[in-house]
């Protein structure tokens, strides 16, 4: 069954990562909002940004809205 919403961020790799499609073409991995808005002004939404991103309607977040990025690797200072 395809998605209702032509966007979809899947969830967050252990990396902190998450794949991004619209439709059924993979657009990338994003590591945050800023991310996710190059995908889509790659795409054709000039405008995107990463207000927009949060906001919009159009993409469908899966484990995890827009501010779900896993967690950062710790800094291995010794």
């Amino acid at each position: 069954m395809a998605s209702v919403k032509p966007v979809v961020v899947y969830p967050p790799a252990t990396d902190g990562g998450r794949r991004v499609r619209v439709d059924d073409q993979f657009l990338g991995i994003a590591y945050g909002l800023l991310d996710v808005a190059e995908f889509l002004r790659r795409a054709g939404i000039e405008d995107a940004d990463e207000a927009y991103v949060a906001a919009s309607g159009l993409i469908e977040w899966r484990g995890g809205g827009p501010t779900a990025w896993g967690t950062a690797p710790d800094d291995d200072l010794a």
